[in-house]
């Protein structure tokens, strides 16, 4: 059983007081059914910001101290795709500056691309030449993040690593892991980082006595997780 650290137990009460995150019966837009939800949409006060973008600041220097193959190469840039990941990304480069001493450039995108001004997609710090961190929130398929990884490199930047605040563990429906088939383009193992990860969902509600949800999780675990 996974120990968690202060920042991970303060992200999940405060998501569950919120409905950020659920426990219960769910039905995901791949027709399969969640005995969890989570919807970073609705973490979007101040307060709740500071609890998420903290713990995306301790999650990443953590990943940097680390040593072996699950460590993060450090990074110049922290991009956050439109729209939910721009503030998330924004925040967390504060945090790591005020924090952690750890000063990186911040970046985001457009949906649509400006024709004056400017112009472009591209908003932030230059990403020519760049190590880049991409910033989501979680990450299913993948389609999103590599639009954003395509992007990245278009414009002349090397994404080192992705960050994300849930990793479902899951397997795709042709048996493969979505996040592992990108650790593989990125590099190898540890380049994709994630604050929760299914397996600390259920240490939390192991720590609560919720027996009940606990049985849904790892059933689920048992149909649909990664097995390492």
């Amino acid at each position: 059983m996974s120990v968690l650290e202060n920042y991970q137990i303060q992200l999940v009460n405060d998501s569950l007081t919120v409905g950020a995150l659920k426990f219960g019966t769910f039905t995901l837009k791949s027709g399969r059914v969640s005995p969890y939800f989570f919807n970073a949409g609705l973490i979007s006060t101040g307060p709740l910001l500071n609890t998420l973008c903290t713990a995306y600041a301790h999650t990443i220097v953590k990943a940097l101290s680390t040593t072996g193959p699950r460590k993060l190469p450090m990074f110049d840039v922290i991009f956050g795709p439109a729209y939910k990941g721009i503030s998330l990304a924004a925040i967390t480069a504060v945090l790591l500056h005020t924090q952690h001493q750890i000063d990186v450039g911040f970046a985001y995108d457009r949906k649509e691309a400006k024709d004056h001004g400017e112009g472009g997609r591209m908003v932030g710090v230059p990403v020519a030449g760049k190590r880049v961190l991409v910033l989501d929130d979680v990450m299913t398929a993948g389609t999103a993040i590599r639009g954003a990884l395509d992007m990245i490199r278009q414009a002349g930047g090397e994404v080192v690593g992705v960050l994300l605040a849930l990793d479902r563990e899951e397997i795709g429906y042709e048996g493969r892991s979505a996040i592992k088939e990108l650790e593989l383009e990125l590099g190898g193992e540890g380049r994709v980082q994630a604050i929760l990860r299914v397996r600390d969902l259920i240490t939390w509600l192991k720590n609560k006595g919720r027996y009940e949800d606990i049985g849904r999780m790892q059933a689920y675990w048992e149909q649909f997780g990664v097995k390492d």
